[in-house]
């Protein structure tokens, strides 16, 4: 009789061992393949040493130089209009 017991929590401790293993492993491969690209997810769990990690920047926003050409937003149509409309 307590044998059987002994085997059945054996077999119930070992299930959860197996699915457990299981899902650390099927996890693994889905941030590997897919969640690590995530900046936000990074930040959550809290890896810093992914491949994919951004580096910091150690220049200052100020020594940064600006674009020479900022890009513009395309004028509409109206906006074309009223331009031409008033230089003549």
């Amino acid at each position: 009789m307590w044998q059987s017991v002994g085997l059945t929590v054996l077999v119930i401790v070992a299930t959860l061992i197996c699915v457990l293993l299981f899902m650390l492993c099927g996890w693994y491969v889905v941030w590997q393949l897919f969640l690590s690209k995530f900046k936000f997810l990074r930040e959550l769990v809290g890896d810093a040493s992914s491949p994919q990690a951004e580096p910091e920047s150690k220049e200052c926003e100020s020594e940064r130089v600006p674009p020479v050409t900022p890009r513009q937003r395309p004028k509409t149509a109206r906006q074309r209009i009223l331009a031409t409309g008033s230089t003549t």
